[in-house]
Formats: structure tokens, sequence, C-alpha cells
């Protein structure tokens, strides 16, 4: 294995904390795109230079540049905002962007098509809306993810508060992004210790982590390097199992790229939970891969030294050990659609979105919508890590106003959406991803009528599946998680996986390689019947098809066994 740096840490050893030239890179008007190194460096702020891949071959015959525009990122811990703040970022969306918003699977919104001169404007604006962009994507801590209903309990609400504690204390602290995006003015003798967690090459890759609360499992806490499970014994936070290793890239043809689960090693109480994330992260900075950056995420990290030296290595640097996890359990990892009432009262409804696109589309008003709901709700909004909505703290008296502006513009699929098209989640893909091999959010409203059509067949239509689809292996829609994926290996062909379970505890497994739409149902249609007329009750698919024997049960395990 090659032990030469990678090209990226370069870069960022000598970005002066980020910092680069993209201040001047913005300013040539020449092109509308900037150099590779900035934009490897503009990723920490939050974006990444695209363009329209279904306009290239064109624009090449033309002999112009592609159609450069760059997609933005929020950081919006445990997906929370207000209207105002929607309301900004919708503004954005239509003057700025194409006129969509787009809920990622990391609970916070993106934009897409935002020219060059742009960029800047609509920063600064998401930062006078208290919001910013800074780390919601490179070598850092990401976007935190929670359970995104705090107001369940007092415990809820006091995780909610750790999980956003957490967003701000690992969140990079160079002035770099006020600087280039806000007009601060620049350091005359930039401090040595400018990144005191990080340093000047920041992490290895990105790092991601999230906070679920038993029984829901829905951020997907084994898809994230470190992931706290909410431990809540009669009403109160004792604090929380610790799971590390997490990750769902993978590059097809390379057996060396994979899928994992975080392994469970150990619990904390909540005044120490900084303190291990913040051990946890300089681990991973410290003996993380530099050299190969598709072995550089956490999970290899572990694989190569094992989890009982990691945990070790943390315990050393914590100067105390991790305590025995405790007992958990998970029903599942979707979320509740409709009304939900909390502890204190309000109600909260949870809209589905499909692939998180809000546009305005035929009858499907859904940005205009969402706006108006904006324009008269009182209390807030949150984001899922499965692209939803929650309407969020909504007084009784006004639950009928909600409703009737949600029906108006049809909002309220939830209400008759099959069961598969609930739990659907796919990524961007075309045109705008340029890792895609394969077409996913644009191919989904295709596949699912299909779908839906061969389960009614069988008098499945209502029946709760978890359906994932990928344009390429990285696993931005967590595939691998799904109890049918369909990973894309190039136009119109997929890999078919199956045999993940409904709460997030176990990989699926590859059952057909580079196959295209009509051996994608060929294969599920005999797999269907099978379900219909031999399952248990309550037995969800993944798991039918592990017990019959269809896919075999080869997962690591959640816990992994720890030397003490």
């Amino acid at each position: 294995m090659s032990t030469e740096l990678s090209d990226l840490e370069r870069i960022k050893a000598e970005s002066r904390h980020l910092r680069g030239t993209l201040a001047e890179g913005l300013r040539d008007p020449v092109t509308n795109a900037i150099s590779e190194d900035d934009n490897k460096l503009l990723k920490f702020h939050g974006s990444y230079l695209q363009d329209d891949r279904d306009l290239r071959d064109e624009r090449r015959r033309q002999k112009l540049e592609p159609a450069y525009a760059f997609m933005l990122r929020a950081r919006l811990p445990s997906g929370v905002l207000t209207p105002a703040q929607w309301l900004v970022f919708d503004r954005l969306a239509r003057e700025y962007a194409n006129g969509t918003l787009r809920i990622t699977t990391r609970q916070t919104f993106q934009w897409h098509g935002i020219i060059k001169r742009h960029l800047k404007p609509t920063i600064a604006a998401i930062h006078e809306a208290l919001a910013t962009t800074i780390a919601a994507c490179g070598d850092v801590v990401r976007n935190v993810v929670s359970t995104p209903n705090p107001v369940e309990s007092e415990a809820h609400a006091q995780a909610y508060q750790w999980a956003t504690y957490l967003s701000e204390e690992l969140s990079p602290k160079t002035r770099a992004y006020h600087e280039i995006w806000l007009d601060g003015e620049p350091l005359v003798d930039e401090p040595k210790q400018e990144e005191p967690l990080y340093g000047t090459t920041y992490l290895p890759r990105k790092f991601k982590i999230g906070l679920a609360i038993p029984p829901l499992n829905d951020i997907d806490v084994f898809a994230q390097d470190l992931g706290l499970i909410a431990i809540i014994e009669a009403g109160e936070l004792k604090g929380f199992n610790v799971a590390v290793g997490g990750g769902m890239g993978a590059t097809h043809g390379d057996g060396s790229t994979y899928p994992r689960l975080a392994s469970v090693m150990g619990f904390v109480t909540p005044d120490r939970v900084l303190a291990v994330a913040e051990a946890a992260v300089a681990v991973q900075r410290d003996w993380g891969n530099r050299s190969e950056r598709k072995h550089a995420r956490l999970k290899y990290t572990i694989d190569k030294h094992g989890l009982a030296a990691f945990k070790a290595e943390v315990e050393k640097r914590l100067g105390f050990a991790l305590s025995p996890e405790r007992a958990f359990h998970f029903d599942h990892n979707g979320d509740r659609y409709g009304w939900v009432e909390g502890s204190d009262g309000r109600w909260h409804l949870t809209l589905q979105i499909e692939s998180g696109r809000l546009a305005d589309v035929g009858e499907r008003r859904w940005l205009t919508g969402l706006r108006e709901l904006a324009n008269v709700h009182q209390g807030d909004f949150r984001l899922t890590c499965n692209q939803n909505v929650i309407i969020a703290n909504v007084a009784v008296d006004q639950r009928a106003h909600i409703d009737a502006i949600v029906a108006a513009h049809g909002l309220d699929g939830y209400r008759t959406d099959s069961g598969i098209r609930r739990h659907a989640v796919a990524c961007v893909a075309l045109p705008t991803c340029g890792l895609a091999m394969a077409e996913s959010e644009r191919y989904l409203p295709a596949i699912l009528p299909k779908l839906e059509a061969l389960l009614e067949s069988h008098g499945l239509r209502d029946a709760p599946i978890l359906l994932r689809l990928s344009g390429c292996p990285n696993g931005c829609s967590r595939p691998y998680l799904g109890e049918i994926a369909l990973v894309g290996r190039g136009p119109g062909r997929y890999d078919l996986r199956l045999g993940a379970d409904f709460r997030g505890q176990r990989l699926n497994r590859s059952y057909r390689e580079n196959v295209d739409e009509a051996a994608i149902l060929e294969a599920l249609a005999p797999l269907f019947a099978g379900y219909a007329a031999e399952r248990l009750q309550g037995e969800y698919f993944g798991d039918f098809l592990v017990r019959s024997g269809v896919i075999a049960d080869q997962a690591k395990p959640v816990v992994d066994e720890v030397a003490a």
C-alpha cells in the first residue's frame, strides 16, 4: 500500500486553513468555473462545482465550456429551522438556484444550479438567516443528525440539545469562511491554533455523526462514523451507547471497499459525550489513511487496527474507560407519516416528499405549498434523514388550516401512498452529480409504479418495504440498508441488492449484478409471490428473504466483541 500522501492532502496543507485562492477564483469573469484545487477546498465551505451532464455533448460540439453551476448545502443540526428561515431558503431557490429545494439524507437543504456570481450572495443570505454552509461538505464532521422530534419528551429535548451542541463544537474554526463569503477582515498573522481539533490538513475523509432515540432508528444510526444511541430510562436521558465505524460507500469491482455497520463499543453519560466525540475524531485524524482516499473513512481505520485497539486509544486520550453498552431496541428506521401528538399537546405533521425534491410540477405544487405553510405556521419545521419534512409544533386549533394548505397543493399523498412509496429514498444522481453512473431521482417515478403493480397483484400494496435507489456505489441514499436497493452501474443498469432489515441493523446482499429494468422486475416477481404466500405475521420483506434462504445473513453484527 502506498504511503505517499494523496494530492488533496497537499491542497489542504497549503490552503492556509481553507482559503486557497477561492476569493480570486470567484472574481474571475472569464469562466463560470474555479480551479480544481479551489473546488476541493470549496467543499469545506458547503459547495461543489458541477455541470449539467445533459448538456455536455451539445456544449462540447458548440465549443463551449460545460454548463457550470454550483450545488450549495446548508448545515442545519438535526434538521430544525424556523418558518422565517424556510422563507429565505425558498426565495434563494427561486432567485439564485434552479427553482427547487432538495432535502438531503442528512437533514438539510441543498440548492442546485447556482452560477458563480450568485454563490457569494446566496451564502451571505443564508448567514443573515442565522444558518451556515460551513462543513456541510468536506473532510470534517458533517451536519450532525438526530431523531427530529425533540418535543416528544424532556429526554428527547435533551438529546436534541446534545446533537446541536456537538455540531457547534466540532465545526471548523477557520475564519476563511467569514473572509471569503461575509467580507470579514483577513487576519494579518494567521494563528497557529486556528483549528485546534482539525489542524492544517483536517480529517482524511468526511466524518458523520448521528443520534438516535430508540425505538426509532429514523437516522440509520449504524450508517454513521459515530452513532450515538440515546438510553432513556423512566423518562430520563441516562446517556448514549457509542457506535463507531459505519459507512455506506464502496467502489464497483473493488473488494477492498465495502459498506459497514457501526460497532457498539460502550456507553457514556451525557456530560462526557463531547469528549468521546472529540477523541474519536482525533484518533481518526491521526490514524486515518491519507494516501488512498477510498480507504480513508473511519470504517477502514477500525478494520485495519481492530475495534479493541481503536477503543483503547480513544479511552487513552479520554483518560477514562467507557462503560459497558446498555440494552436497546429499534422497531424501524422509517418516518411516521400524518399527525402525531407531542407530550405537550402540540401536533406534528410528517409529509412525504418524493426524493426530497420540493418543486412545482403539475398538480404537485410542493414548493409553493411549503412556502404558504411557512407564511402561516407558528411552530418550526424539521427535515428528516428519509428526505421528508415535519410541520412541527402546531396548535390544535391550527390543524385544519394546515391540512387545507397541504391538500390544496398535493402534499397529502402520504394518506394513500403504497407501502413501498412511503419508504423510498433516492439520491440526486443525474444530471448534476459528477459521480452518477445511472439515474436515481429521475428514475424513481418510473420504477415505483411498476413495483407497485407487482406488489398489488399479490395483495402487497400496503406492505412497508424499504426501497433505496443510488446512481452509484458511493451510497448517499444509504442503499445498502434497503430491503430492495438499486445501485447504478451504467445507463439503465443496476445492481439489485436485497435483504436488509426494517430496523437499519442488517446490510443487504447482492442478488443480481448489472441488470436492466426488465431483469429487475423479473427477479422480484417470484420473491413478492413467495412473500405474499409464506410470510409470518408481522414479518418484513427483508426478514422473509433471509428466513427463506433467498439471501444469506452474512452481515456483520451490530455489536462486536470488544476486549475489556
